[in-house]
């Protein structure tokens, strides 16, 4: 996937907020949705960019002056120091986790009262050795749901490259 294809996907309404915003990118990887969300926040925000290898992070130039801090941590089981976030991306990354309730209840603590998630995931709840513990759209409203978030609304999908399935994005809120 390309820069522009991971930012139509992840762009929405709850980025068009003119002050600065604090994110973290769980299981950030190379960074290449870090660097979308980079370029769609407003100048000044901050992006903490967690992996366990944060070695393969890219920083992407002209990311509109927004700050990135890697983070060198396994999102899954470490106790991170964040808090008071606006939100937490996962782009491919919720589908390594196995108790997704229990991962989500701990993470929410990372969150302002008014926090959201922002999750990137291929729509399918059928397993395979890249992709874990898959969840397709309606898997994943009814864990939020659970969970105690009320909106969990999609936001774009695309075709995936693998498996001719969907990759979808979503935002949650309380």
């Amino acid at each position: 996937m390309e820069l522009n294809q991971a930012m139509e996907l992840i762009q929405g309404n709850y980025l068009l907020i003119n002050e600065p915003t604090l994110w973290t990118d769980l299981g950030c990887g190379s960074g290449l949705f870090t660097n979308a969300l980079a370029r769609l926040l407003a100048p000044g925000s901050k992006i903490f960019a967690v992996d366990k290898n944060i070695n393969t992070f890219k920083n992407f130039s002209q990311n509109n002056n927004v700050i990135t801090e890697k983070i060198e941590a396994d999102f899954i089981y470490d106790e991170l120091n964040l808090e008071n976030l606006d939100g937490v991306m996962m782009a491919n990354s919720l589908h390594y986790v196995k108790d997704k309730f229990s991962f989500i209840k701990k993470v929410s603590r990372y969150l302002k009262n008014n926090g959201c998630f922002l999750i990137v995931e291929y729509d399918t709840d059928t397993a395979n050795p890249w992709v874990p513990y898959p969840l397709s759209f309606n898997t994943m409203k009814s864990l939020f749901i659970t969970t105690g978030f009320h909106s969990v609304n999609k936001l774009n999908e695309t075709l995936s490259r693998f498996n001719r399935s969907k990759i979808y994005s979503v935002i949650i809120t309380a």
